[in-house]
């Protein structure tokens, strides 16, 4: 069997590993305090501050969001005006977002896919939408197996000038707890609980890639997308971890020997 057949068997097991996975986090997900759906459902935005003011206005713009969970922020970026598309792996996730959708009355398109096979087959349609925004954010990049297969397929998605906005968590806290900071080309198979309150210590078996962040922006450089601005933030907008102290409202921050650590970045540019 060649080198390029093992790697795509090894591909399709991990891909099918994550896709359990989160197929049982979205159902602990949906009735935990950490997303309030409650909240949402009554008019809440599931947007921070750090996307919101990025992005600004995207009245009648078209949005693209990739690795889209179970359609919060989705449907948040639609309540704000954009026509949104949002794309994940898991089923269960992309059929709670539909009936989120439907609830709230909000036009939304759910797609069950993986992206990279999303990406194919729109590469093979002739008459593809484009769309004016790429969007991803938080707990995404960890799960590509492929940054420049990645950062390809979404400069092809976008319009001319279109925009493509990161907002992720900063990869020197993988260093600062023993993981990886750079690219090994090797999976990283852990057992781990999800990350809200109601985890009740039931472990997922994932699989996971370690980034650097000249990485992802040189991958982002390589398909044409013009970088306007990368910014990092001392703090981050979720409490995913014991070890974060809230500062300030919605801001959770963290010290190593006494100094701030950077726990957010974000990247926006555009496609050339």
């Amino acid at each position: 069997m060649s080198s390029k057949a093992n790697k795509n068997n090894h591909t399709t097991a991990y891909l099918d590993l994550n896709q359990q996975a989160w197929n049982e986090r979205t159902l602990r997900h949906i009735k935990s305090d950490f997303y309030d759906v409650a909240g949402f459902l009554s008019g809440k935005c599931s947007l921070n501050t750090i996307e919101r003011e990025a992005l600004g206005d995207v009245n009648n713009q078209s949005l693209l969001h990739l690795q889209c969970h179970f359609g919060l922020d989705t449907l948040s970026w639609a309540k704000r005006g954009a026509n949104v598309t949002g794309i994940d792996l898991s089923p269960v996730a992309i059929k709670q977002a539909r009936q989120l959708a439907n609830k709230t009355g909000l036009n939304a398109n759910f797609i069950c896919n993986d992206i990279y096979q999303y990406f194919d087959e729109k590469q093979q349609e002739k008459t593809s939408e484009l769309f004016d925004i790429v969007f991803t954010s938080y707990g995404v990049i960890c799960w590509l197996s492929d940054l420049n297969r990645w950062a390809q397929g979404l400069s092809a998605r976008l319009k001319p000038h279109g925009v493509f906005y990161l907002a992720e968590f900063h990869p020197i806290n993988d260093l600062l707890s023993g993981d990886d900071y750079f690219d090994t080309k090797q999976a990283q198979i852990i057992q781990e609980p999800t990350y809200t309150e109601n985890h009740n210590h039931e472990v997922n078996t994932l699989a996971l890639w370690s980034h650097s962040l000249s990485d992802v922006i040189n991958a982002l450089l390589n398909a044409g997308i013009m970088i306007d601005a990368f910014n990092e933030y001392p703090y981050s907008p979720y409490a995913v971890s014991a070890s974060l102290v809230e500062v300030s409202q919605g801001q959770y921050a963290s010290t190593h020997q006494g100094k701030s650590v950077p726990l957010i970045y974000s990247i926006k540019g555009h496609k050339a």
